[in-house]
């Protein structure tokens, strides 16, 4: 029996040894390297940030129909085209024009004691009424200071609440992808619902305008979070919710804090936002145009256009200028230098940095107001979301360098989507676009003029001159 016993001992020593030997190498071993943190719970986190968080609800006058619900399907800033409800009840084409009401569901947080509610601007727009309700359950109603819809940020307030818990701000750009964070809302109306997950990317682009730059997390975001907190571990808000993909699972977005604070205090100050403007038409470097331009392995942006008696004009910057560098920043996309000029403000100074001929020169510009409309009217740059690319006029230095007469007439092909439309038709960037739908262009402008007499649904055709290979056809639809 104690043979039996020691053998057994033996054997057990043998086999515990043989899996060691075959166990993974412990990467938190090393003293270098912290363990592990997986939060036991979340309790104390969540019940110290829900008396900040608050409940919003709304009411719109809708003319005529329109899209119930149309945050509770989709993406905000897009996605499902149909109404659920409509296909549901069918359409009514042909009875009377009716006034009814619309409500909708979504959240905030509080940021001072005097009763300001961040929250997104597509959950209060257009409201008749807005009503607030606090975790204790009472109930307030609030006022529009300022709202931004290019960032989707809106600023509220209610009157008469007292003792408020305000919600701290962080610092989003310290927060690391892997991050364990909190999403506090009321998806589906059901109000302070806590979620967990982690940071699972930072500065995805969505296509909801020129200023994205989300925060990506796993935290479970449904509609009706819309406008709540994104928290860190500390109980610091590092974003505001603001988006689901609505054929994605597991995935929303959130505004990054560090972009909100400017925005918001501006709305608090003067109820609007205004931008700074440098005044150049800009694109992302592609490898072909450092390789054209001999910049090696330099990052920037390239400037395409520069538009007469703006800040850049005046400060001296040139067309195929590449810009590197915003007050010793390093700028590597044209989304981030234009969210970097925003920035400034209006009226501030920066140095800026730009490459021309292979060497680094120093400018000092001044920034304006960007003002939309009239940037809308004149710009040199357009960019066409639904068809998937943007285009530019051809100018005549820029035409001298492509190996085109100096009075070739057209827009450029300046960049292709990922998947688009017209990546699928076959349209490249350094195309010459001539006519569509067989009409000639020579400009921007006309290239947007012909674009808007084609309706959803009809073919858009291209002339196209691609380099030494002549004219070609390109279709789509719009």
């Amino acid at each position: 029996m104690k043979r039996s016993l020691n053998f057994r001992a033996a054997v057990a020593f043998v086999a515990i040894g043989f899996l060691a030997a075959f166990q993974p190498h412990n990467v938190w071993a090393s003293k270098d390297v912290p363990p592990p943190m997986v939060p036991a719970n979340f309790s104390q986190l969540a019940k110290t940030a829900k008396p900040g968080v608050v409940n919003i609800r709304t009411v719109k006058t809708i003319q005529g129909g329109g899209r119930v619900f149309r945050h509770f399907f989709g993406n905000p800033f897009g996605g499902r085209e149909r109404d659920p409800f409509r296909d549901f009840f069918g359409p009514n084409e042909n009875g009377p024009s009716r006034e009814f009401k619309q409500r909708s569901l979504g959240s905030g947080f509080i940021i001072d004691g005097s009763g300001y509610i961040v929250t997104n601007n597509h959950v209060i727009e257009d409201a008749d009424q807005i009503k607030v309700r606090l975790v204790t359950d009472k109930e307030y109603d609030a006022t529009v200071v300022g709202r931004d819809p290019k960032t989707d940020l809106a600023l509220i307030k209610i009157e008469g609440a007292v003792d408020l818990t305000p919600l701290p701000m962080g610092d989003s750009d310290t927060q690391n992808v892997g991050s364990w964070v909190v999403a506090i809302g009321s998806p589906f109306g059901l109000e302070q619902t806590v979620t967990a997950g982690i940071i699972s990317a930072k500065g995805r682009i969505l296509g909801s305008g020129p200023y994205d730059d989300f925060i990506q997390t796993d935290a479970s975001i449904n509609p009706g979070n819309s406008g709540g907190p994104l928290i860190n571990m500390t109980g610091e808000v590092i974003g505001i919710n603001t988006a689901i993909v609505a054929s994605g699972q597991g995935i929303g977005f959130a505004i990054p804090i560090n972009m909100a604070k400017d925005i918001v205090a501006q709305l608090k100050s003067k109820g609007e936002v205004t931008r700074g403007w440098l005044g150049v038409g800009i694109q992302d470097l592609t490898p072909e145009l450092s390789e054209y331009y001999k910049l090696g392995d330099r990052s920037g942006v390239l400037v395409t256009h520069v538009f007469e008696g703006d800040p850049a004009d005046k400060a001296g910057i040139k067309v195929n200028d590449l810009i590197v560098t915003v007050d010793g920043e390093p700028v590597n996309s044209s989304r981030e230098l234009s969210r970097r000029i925003a920035g400034l403000g209006v009226g501030k100074s920066a140095e800026i940095i730009v490459v021309r001929n292979g060497k680094e020169r120093s400018l000092t510009i001044k920034t304006a107001k960007r003002e939309d409309q009239e940037l809308q009217a004149r710009t040199t740059t357009e960019s066409e979301d639904k068809l998937g690319f943007s285009v530019q006029t051809l100018e005549p230095e820029m035409a001298a360098r492509l190996g085109y007469d100096e009075n070739e007439k057209g827009v450029l092909v300046t960049g292709i989507q990922g998947d688009s439309k017209a990546e699928k038709a076959g349209v490249r960037e350094g195309d010459l676009i001539k006519e569509v739908n067989r009409s000639p262009i020579t400009s921007a402008a006309d290239f947007r003029k012909e674009l808007e007499k084609v309706k959803k649904g009809d073919p858009v055709m291209l002339l196209i001159k691609r380099g030494t290979s002549g004219f070609i056809v390109v279709k789509m639809t719009r």
